[in-house]
């Protein structure tokens, strides 16, 4: 009700102010008519005689324009238009009650066309002077100081924004931006004075407090480039959502977020054929071994929302599928879900959930993928990566299952870790079996995934929440990464194009340094490298190696319909030898003789070299 009548009183200020300027305009315009001298006493009589017709007139078609609708502190192009169709119309009414009533007799021609120009500087003039001063008067308040990255639509609309909110205790100072024909340019008045490189520059010179990073379109590598000029800065650095989570037109301060570790190390995103996925998944009864992990769970989700006719899960451990189960009542009741708490090597627990469900698709995730862990237990390597693979994909065949999708990773090429090798004879045992019965089987390798469990980022927070150091193995260490979302959205795409007997590989991009990782971790935190947290450099540790590798230089990569996935040419391989392997793995896992299994694993990767650990220890 208040709120309501403080409205009304606005209103009504407006239209008495709007109706006093009638007048200074109509005498202003017999005043300039006349050179700013006297008016001619007959001229006066006339502007006497016709003002109270000229200001029914006028407020009339005020009114009828919806002169009113709009409000002075945001006042706009639309506004100054229904101001310029007021005073037009009423003009014209005006010159034909004249022409009618004195035919002109003693009215100068010129002091309409004057009238009509006073009006709307009048009119738009106050309308537009309330904004500037609502606008301006955060230079009346002691705000942060901001600086935005990005002089285009997405720093346009932040600035907008900060201007336009009084109550927000933000200055925008300058803009930087690196596209030459951008310099010295203004928007609302901020000037761009400089590229990104010239950031701590400007952050000291005008002492900015704030960086807002508004490009929505920006790559992770050019975030990168962007956030190193940042550092050492001592500001705070915030930037919008991508262009994806953006609704036209909606760019505000609101939408302002702390820049994340996907903005750094993530890619451009994959074109992807929703259309083909959400068809080949829709109605059908899809099983997801390792259906608790990071990625399993993950493709749980994105399964879900695609209308699958059931989900069946295949998990090890309890609490990953209670905490799973949970999440689905929560947010997927509709869908279908029947969880299974069962290991995927477990070969009549496994033919007894395949002949109860006849699933159609089959994602296996299931895997142990700690690489310096698993270096000391090859047995449980073995029996979960190789045997779990063999077991579930003859299971496949057995029963008929349409798809089986192997989630592999860049460990599997020319692997110097337990790890690597298992997941690489994984894949040897799908792509034999592809072809020797209904089931077409799909592999799918990418990088390290950002958040998963045992992966870098969790240890590292962990190590921040500590107070430190931060533990990397060594400098020059270097990693493809991508996040879970994408890695399981490869994942479907694999499925939705495959034909059987492809290795699926995702151009990742330029590898990123751990160092740089490590670096980034700290600034987010708030602690400053070297002063509060220190990176200390440990050494390779068994198993691992300075770079990862996508496909091996005998594997010819192929496009596909799909511009960042290609096709890696798998080797040829003969399956009876490799069957009489596996059988002898299985004895030795039996006998838990782990000298003998390591012999076998080399007979099927000859190019299994595990590299000496480089004992070294340096600290920043």
């Amino acid at each position: 009700m208040i709120s309501a009548w403080i409205g009304s009183r606005s209103r009504l200020m407006a239209i008495l102010h709007d109706i006093l300027v009638i007048p200074f305009a109509w005498f202003g315009a017999f005043w300039l008519r006349f050179n700013l001298d006297g008016i001619p006493e007959e001229a006066l009589e006339v502007a006497i005689n016709m003002l109270p017709i000229i200001m029914v007139i006028q407020t009339v078609t005020y009114w009828s324009v919806g002169l009113y609708r709009g409000i002075w502190r945001f006042a706009s192009t639309p506004d100054l238009m229904r101001i310029i169709r007021a005073v037009f119309i009423s003009c014209i009414l005006s010159l034909l009650i004249l022409f009618f009533t004195t035919r002109l007799q003693g009215f100068p021609r010129s002091v309409l066309p004057i009238y009509a120009m006073l009006l709307v500087i009048c009119l738009g003039g106050s309308r537009f002077t309330v904004r500037w001063v609502k606008d301006n008067k955060r230079w009346m308040q002691a705000g942060k100081r901001v600086l935005i990255v990005g002089a285009d639509q997405a720093g346009e609309g932040i600035v907008r924004d900060l201007l336009r909110d009084g109550d927000r205790s933000y200055k925008p100072v300058a803009f930087v931006d690196d596209r030459l024909s951008k310099r010295g340019q203004e928007i609302h008045g901020i000037r761009v004075v400089g590229r990104a490189i010239d950031i701590p520059k400007i952050v000291k010179d005008h002492k900015i407090e704030l960086i807002i990073i508004a490009m929505p379109s920006a790559r992770a590598e050019e975030m990168r480039h962007i956030m190193q000029y940042c550092e050492g800065t001592g500001c705070l650095v915030r930037t919008l959502p991508g262009l994806n989570a953006l609704v036209a037109g909606q760019i505000s301060v609101d939408l302002l977020r702390e820049v994340s570790l996907e903005d750094l190390l993530g890619r451009d995103p994959v074109s992807l054929d929703w259309v083909g996925i959400k068809s080949a998944i829709t109605d059908k009864t899809v099983l997801i071994s390792g259906g608790g992990g990071s990625i399993g769970s993950e493709l749980c989700r994105q399964v879900a929302r695609l209308k699958p006719a059931l989900i069946v899960v295949a998990e090890r451990s309890e609490y990953n599928l209670f905490m799973l189960e949970q999440e689905f009542k929560e947010h997927f009741p509709t869908v279908k879900l029947a969880i299974h708490l069962v290991d995927v090597s477990d070969s009549p627990a496994m033919n007894r959930v395949l002949s109860h469900y006849q699933p159609n698709i089959i994602f296996h995730a299931a895997a142990y993928k700690h690489v310096p862990m698993l270096q000391s237990q090859p047995r449980e390597a073995i029996a979960n990566n190789v045997l779990g693979t063999r077991c579930l994909a003859q299971l496949a065949l057995a029963h008929g299952v349409d798809k089986f999708i192997l989630v592999s990773t860049d460990k599997a090429v020319n692997p110097t870790n337990i790890m690597g090798a298992t997941k690489r004879v994984s894949e040897m045992i799908c792509h034999c079996l592809n072809g020797s019965g209904h089931t077409q089987f799909i592999t799918v390798r990418f990088g390290n995934v950002l958040g998963s469990a045992g992966s870098v980022v969790p240890i590292f927070r962990q190590q921040l929440e500590k107070g430190g150091p931060i533990t990397v193995t060594h400098p020059d260490i270097t990693r493809f990464f991508m996040t879970i979302p994408e890695a399981c959205q490869l994942i479907l795409q694999a499925l939705a194009i495959g034909k059987g007997g492809e290795i699926f590989v995702l151009d990742m991009g330029e590898p990123i340094k751990i160092q740089f990782l490590a670096e980034q971790m700290i600034h987010f935190s708030g602690k400053k490298l070297g002063e509060d947290i220190e990176i200390r450099y440990t050494g390779l540790r068994p198993g691992e190696k300075l770079y990862e590798e996508l496909f091996h230089p005998t594997e010819v990569l192929e496009s596909t319909d799909h511009e960042k996935i290609f096709q890696a040419q798998a080797r040829q391989l003969n399956w009876v030898w490799l069957s009489k392997i596996l059988d002898e793995m299985e004895d030795s896992v039996t006998t838990c003789n782990e000298a003998q299994l390591k012999d076998l694993l080399h007979q099927l990767v000859p190019e299994l070299e595990v590299q000496p650990a480089i004992q070294e220890e340096v600290q920043v």
